[in-house]
């Protein structure tokens, strides 16, 4: 093994990134918290049928573990052409960021065209999320409360509600949004 590995920071890295806390990790593979903590630390040096141990309860291979690529430093800015299209066709959704693991917050550039809208089912999931609208008009659905939204209007919610939204103008809106957790 390489001696510049961080076993630690890769352990930590895989742990956050599935959504455990180090004691939620811990309790699901019967070891300790402080065990947890003091490899994450790099304080002990975890036996190959320890760190197996634990990510199985992740889950995640031994050799997936060692393969992973190093994370080196997030990207924090974002030219235009960074955005990357989770979406498309009626609805463009342009996120801020490639890869949304262990990320709390999910930004989105949105455009709806004309007519287009999210469905006839409101849609519901284990988030809050907002939105500014850059131009354009919207109509936002939150369960029995309905409102087009034109430039500079924006709102707000608990996303559990179930809601809509609806471009019921002649041009393209546009509109900035964030929800977290990512609904990815």
């Amino acid at each position: 093994m390489d001696a510049d590995f961080d076993i630690g920071a890769r352990l930590r890295a895989v742990r956050t990134g599935n959504g455990l806390s180090q004691r939620q990790l811990a309790r699901q593979v019967d070891v300790s918290h402080a065990t947890i903590s003091l490899i994450e630390l790099n304080r002990t040096n975890p036996s190959v049928g320890l760190l197996k141990k634990i990510l199985d309860g992740i889950p995640m291979a031994l050799a997936d573990f060692f393969a992973m690529e190093a994370a080196g430093p997030r990207q924090v800015f974002f030219a235009p052409g960074d955005l990357v299209e989770i979406a498309g066709g009626a609805i463009s959704y342009r996120q801020v960021g490639r890869d949304m693991t262990g990320r709390k917050l999910q930004m989105l550039h949105e455009v709806y065209k004309p007519g287009a809208d999210t469905g006839r089912s409101m849609i519901s999931h284990e988030a809050e999320e907002g939105g500014i609208v850059l131009r354009g008009r919207l109509e936002v659905t939150v369960g029995d409360q309905k409102r087009v939204l034109g430039p500079g209007d924006s709102y707000y919610f608990d996303s559990r509600t179930p809601h809509r939204f609806r471009n019921v103008g002649k041009e393209e809106c546009e509109l900035v949004t964030a929800c977290t957790p990512p609904s990815v």
